[in-house]
């Protein structure tokens, strides 16, 4: 489940390029790391593949964020988004959405229109049913910008689950499919924090 199916109505769309401020490559940062982003707890086995158990088995505790996700290298920003999503993922199955608005930039619109989406739906509440946990398949793409902000785009993955939006609303079948987020990273002290995400189509 993805920012696609719950932000249509409520996210403003938000020009990556401008909350950039004139992104380029020809940082000396710029490009892609060799590390590769952290598998959101839950979401992945240690061989890549969906795990057989539910989201619903997540721990009850949030995700911490981990070693390589501090500081604020390209990629850091990198490890960032993996724990980024495993935070979504806890918000899906518990309805507890502190954690990822305390990794959210206090003005990302997309941040906070699925954090009040969450609240109302999720899997505790029975809004949600199924493999809906996002699942990172790539980082597509990571650049630092002349503002010092971090963009770039992803690939995430979600399974079949079931949504229902109210108690009396009638289930809807989301199929699995994979599609492409846009994001923009800002500091917050010595680390990244999501400045803004936008789900393409």
């Amino acid at each position: 489940m993805t920012f696609r199916n719950r932000l249509a109505a409520t996210m403003t769309a938000i020009c990556m390029t401008a909350a950039l401020s004139a992104c380029s490559n020809d940082s000396p940062e710029a490009g892609r790391p060799e590390t590769a982003p952290p598998v959101p707890t839950g979401s992945m086995t240690s061989e890549g593949t969906a795990p057989t158990s539910g989201p619903s088995e997540q721990s009850s505790a949030p995700p911490d964020r981990p070693a390589t996700a501090e500081g604020l290298s390209l990629s850091a920003a990198e490890a960032f988004l993996g724990h980024y999503l495993a935070l979504l993922n806890f918000a899906y199955t518990t309805g507890d959405t502190s954690p990822l608005l305390a990794a959210s930039d206090k003005g990302c619109v997309g941040c906070k229109g699925t954090a009040d989406y969450l609240a109302k739906v999720n899997g505790k509440n029975g809004g949600l049913s199924g493999d809906y946990a996002d699942r990172l398949v790539e980082v597509k793409e990571i650049f630092k910008g002349a503002s010092g902000r971090i963009g770039g785009s992803l690939a995430v993955q979600s399974g079949n689950y079931v949504e229902r939006s109210s108690p009396s609303a009638s289930p809807v079948q989301k199929k699995a499919h994979t599609e492409t987020w846009q994001f923009t990273l800002s500091a917050a002290g010595n680390a990244w924090v999501m400045y803004e995400i936008e789900a393409d189509g």
